[in-house]
């Protein structure tokens, strides 16, 4: 690892140590492709064991201390029973996901759908899913929505965006003063022709329309190939409605894999303008939260790896030399200002993160921890029988 000075190392593990990572409740379920879930044994089969496995990586990482959840995935009679079970565990319970995408009504879509009736449905659930942030203490609504159309003339693209508008206002008049709307775009599928929300300035539209608590989450994994997304990040910062990441990995479209495995150089980008706008601490209001599927890797050791990812890029991100940087830019040194980028890049901060991790009474290894810590092996032999959670194909 290049030589840091004290200064430089004490900023860094400073702001490493303070930085959250939000894990979701999917992602320690069963999962797969459209043709094939891969079933694993040990996967939680209710939300109580999802918080358990959450609270395993925060355990091993230190830095994961909250799980998103998804209703009606996670859906239980006693959300306040849950929080106090997350508590317990030594998490919280965090992001409400709502689900408008899986039920036959939802065909030709949910808030947007040209059937009255079918719309009302949809906005009671996520009238429903704010009822649950009451309960549990969450203060992100995260929508996502599959609405769109897959032929030209199958429906009237501005009354959908109407359609859109009105529920996302009646939405947002639930929120209470604590609780924002976090709201997620996605270039394309399942609708092939038109996506009502399908890019980051669709997204910013509708949430300036609705309120100062209205924000756009970037899925990492929803953009076109090529696009650069660490300039939506900039821009996003710049316009104060940059709620937060669905940290994924993507070679071809929407692949939910883990964080940093196609491109750890564009996550490197994505955390650099982050910590240039001195966003990074939980104070800033940016939720980082995993949003991926671990369909062929065993789930706890692949979230594990995620978090890890994440801090190596935030690390490597605060080792650019601003004042270097900014002098480069001023005159016009590209190779210089370039130069400044890479050698933080290049930077092995894992050395740093294990010393910052023994720091903090953990392993410097999360997985090898995890790997001898037996838990893989417990939950195998304790859940047996009953329903896995997952999501069928």
């Amino acid at each position: 690892m290049t030589e840091l000075s004290p200064a430089t190392r004490t900023r860094v593990t400073r702001a490493l140590r303070s930085h959250r990572i939000e894990t979701p409740s999917w992602a320690f379920g069963n999962s797969g492709t459209r043709f094939k879930v891969f079933g694993q044994k040990g996967v939680p089969r209710t939300p109580y064991e999802k918080v358990a496995d959450a609270a395993a990586v925060h355990r091993f990482t230190g830095v994961a201390p909250s799980i998103a959840l998804h209703i009606p995935w996670d859906a239980v009679d006693d959300y306040a029973d849950l929080a106090r079970h997350a508590a317990e565990c030594g998490v919280a319970l965090g992001t409400v996901n709502a689900n408008v995408f899986q039920d036959d009504d939802y065909r030709l879509g949910s808030v947007a759908n040209p059937d009255p009736g079918i719309r009302r449905k949809a906005v009671g659930h996520l009238l429903e899913c704010v009822d649950v942030m009451d309960r549990t203490g969450s203060a992100d609504l995260k929508l996502w929505f599959a609405d769109g159309t897959n032929y030209p003339g199958q429906d009237d693209a501005c009354a959908r965006q109407d359609r859109m508008a009105d529920a996302l206002r009646e939405t947002y008049d639930r929120l209470g003063s604590g609780q924002r709307m976090l709201l997620e775009y996605k270039l394309f599928e399942p609708a092939f022709y038109l996506t009502d929300v399908p890019d980051w300035g669709t997204a910013y539209l509708h949430c300036v329309a609705t309120g100062e608590r209205a924000q756009v989450v970037i899925d990492t994994g929803h953009h076109a190939p090529g696009t650069n997304i660490e300039f939506i990040v900039a821009t996003l910062l710049r316009a104060g409605r940059l709620g937060g990441f669905d940290f994924n990995s993507r070679f071809y479209a929407d692949d939910d894999l883990m964080v940093g495995a196609a491109d750890p150089f564009q996550l490197f980008r994505i955390m650099y303008e982050i910590v240039r706008a001195d966003a990074l601490a939980p104070e800033a209001g940016i939720a980082f939260m995993l949003d991926q599927c671990h369909n062929i890797e065993p789930k706890i050791p692949a979230v594990i790896r995620s978090v890890m990812n994440v801090q190596e890029a935030t690390a490597k991100a605060l080792l650019v030399d601003a004042a270097a940087l900014a002098t480069a830019q001023r005159e016009g040194d590209v190779l210089g200002a370039n130069a400044v980028f890479m050698d933080a890049y290049a930077t092995d901060v894992r050395p740093l993160l294990g010393e910052l991790r023994e720091d903090m009474g953990l392993d410097p290894d999360p997985l090898a921890a995890y790997a001898r810590s037996g838990y893989a092996e417990r939950v195998r032999a304790e859940r047996l029988g009953g329903q896995a959670a997952g999501w069928g194909a």
